[in-house]
């Protein structure tokens, strides 16, 4: 997996690319808690090239959502291939994280509710 981390003023971006999976979460994860630790609270995760994900990728989702709620922050996910958003709907986790269309609307919707 490739995982490209910019910013984008209080947003971090990370584009993730192939398989996020056992083998990959563990390293999104660190930079999810990196990011966190050194005070950003919006992340945005752009799916657009996310072929594929687990269990394990979807728990990372979920601790950071739940670590975001407690700073007042937020994540959002973008861009997604249809196959890969029906794993979040299936697992009902489209009810509580917002899935966006395109990362544009991501940024849109996080730069409205900043901190």
């Amino acid at each position: 997996m490739d995982i490209i981390e910019t910013r984008h003023q209080e947003i971090t971006i990370f584009s993730l690319a192939g398989r996020l999976d056992s083998g990959s979460s563990t390293e999104l994860d660190k930079r999810i808690v990196q990011t966190i630790e050194s005070g950003i609270y919006n992340i945005i995760l752009d799916c657009q090239k996310l072929d594929y994900i687990t269990s394990a990728g979807l728990r990372v989702v979920v601790k950071t959502a739940k670590k975001l709620k407690l700073e007042a922050g937020r994540i959002v996910l973008c861009a997604m291939a249809d196959y890969v958003k029906e794993v979040f709907e299936i697992a009902g986790f489209d009810s509580f994280l917002p899935i966006l269309p395109s990362l544009e609307d991501g940024v849109s919707l996080i730069s409205g509710s900043s901190r």
